[in-house]
């Protein structure tokens, strides 16, 4: 099973640790991708503040995340699964997993990224604020510029089992299954069951919530129908909409009435 997760906005502190080393991280295919995008990150945040404000979308009080980016290569680097914060990552609580489930989270969970692309939540990573929705004066519309290194790199990730597929639609742009990867790709919405919207804080701390319990209960379905039924039976009220064509995701609705 192959877990795509969004990032968050908010992120820890990078802390004190030893300084990123690009060519470790997860999924190397993707690596001349991220050196580019991190080269000019950071030679646009070490010129003029004002610009890199306007570049990355920061308000007045986020000023201070320019500085964060111009010292990403020698900032100290943690492991992303502690440095992405927020709703779905308390709730998923990596760090107060039983040791199996720590190592099923390391298999199997993808978290998409503007400056990596898709990283592990075990690789190292600085704390940084680039979102995929950035558009760069040189590489462009990030989205844009994952595209075609994705397509490479993402089939052979997701191997031959199921993909969980739990991002926002900004994510979701730099990559979308394809053929018989994706019949076996389940996306999943969070619908507050009473209204039948999607709310923010219940769509993250559920989906957070259901893959703690996957990976608690070493839960890995093969394909979305046992997912269905996986879901089903750790208590969630599920809405399944099969594909009507070949090579299409499945649709999931879960449905609850509140977060606890």
């Amino acid at each position: 099973m192959l877990v795509l997760l969004p990032p968050s906005e908010g992120k820890a502190s990078s802390g004190r640790g030893a300084p990123l080393k690009p060519d470790s991280l997860s999924l190397p295919g993707l690596a001349a991708a991220r050196r580019a995008v991190l080269a000019e990150l950071v030679e646009l945040c070490a010129g003029d503040e004002e610009k890199a404000r306007e570049v990355l979308g920061l308000s007045e009080g986020l000023r201070g995340e320019v500085a964060k980016n111009a010292g990403l290569l020698t900032a100290g680097a943690r492991p992303a699964g502690e440095i992405y914060t927020g709703v779905l990552y308390d709730a998923l609580g990596l760090a107060t997993l039983d040791p199996a489930a720590k190592r099923r989270a390391a298999r199997s969970l993808l978290v998409f990224s503007g400056l990596w692309g898709a990283i592990g939540v075990t690789d190292r990573i600085p704390s940084y604020r680039c979102s995929m929705g950035v558009k760069l004066p040189g590489l462009g519309a990030l989205a844009g510029h994952w595209r075609a290194p994705m397509a490479e790199v993402l089939p052979e990730a997701a191997g031959d089992g199921l993909v969980l597929d739990l991002r926002s639609a900004a994510y979701a742009a730099a990559w979308k299954p394809k053929g018989e990867v994706a019949g076996r790709t389940a996306t999943v919405r969070v619908l507050h069951a009473p209204t039948r919207k999607v709310v923010s804080h219940f769509n993250k701390a559920t989906k957070g919530r259901v893959v703690r319990a996957l990976l608690t209960e070493g839960i890995a379905p093969k394909d979305p129908a046992e997912l269905v039924v996986a879901l089903r039976d750790l208590g969630y009220e599920v809405e399944a909409a099969a594909p009507e064509k070949d090579g299409k995701p499945w649709a999931l609705d879960v449905l609850v009435d509140e977060v606890h």
